[in-house]
């Protein structure tokens, strides 16, 4: 597969864009890229004939745009890296979706999938920890959203350390 850091975050944008159109349409068209981005037929174009250059759409003036297999591989990547950070950012952050979504955009280009994988990891971990779990994510979204953590922090401790112990013994 190309290297990823090898497209830029505009290309990046237009080949999920083109995934995007034919997974909801079966092929794409300049003027449906066009409208999705909300770019000029111009910068259309441009993107379609350096895309196609690198091997990873089939382009031709006034025909149906589709993807190349290291074309729709590079596409889902970008969208894997979106959704994750999206769902970082909602489901551990508690950021509302609109939020989440302009930062996932802006993001997905520039972190290295490493770190984009080590979120998705901790996410994971998050859900299945018996000392966080799903209580803990949403603990932390109440917590962002009241500014205080709840009244009952306490005997929640309190029920974590009797779990604890409890397992430990057997």
């Amino acid at each position: 597969m190309t290297d990823l850091q090898q497209l830029s975050a505009s290309l990046e944008d237009y080949i999920e864009a083109i995934y995007h159109i034919i997974t909801e349409k079966q092929v794409a068209r300049g003027k449906d890229i066009s409208a999705r981005l909300a770019v000029s037929g111009a910068s259309v174009t441009e993107a379609l004939r350096a895309l196609s250059k690198r091997g990873l759409i089939n382009y031709q003036p006034y025909e149906v745009i589709t993807l190349t297999k290291e074309g729709r591989e590079i596409a889902e990547d970008v969208i894997r890296r979106h959704n994750a950070l999206k769902q970082f950012f909602t489901d551990v952050l508690a950021l509302d979706e609109s939020l989440a979504e302009e930062g996932a955009c802006k993001i997905e280009h520039t972190a290295p999938p490493k770190i984009i994988d080590r979120m998705v990891d901790f996410i994971k971990f998050l859900e299945v920890c018996p000392r966080g779990g799903k209580d803990l994510i949403a603990g932390f979204a109440n917590f962002c959203r009241q500014g205080q953590t709840a009244d009952h922090c306490a005997s929640c401790i309190a029920h974590c350390l009797d779990e604890q112990a409890g397992k430990r013994i057997n």
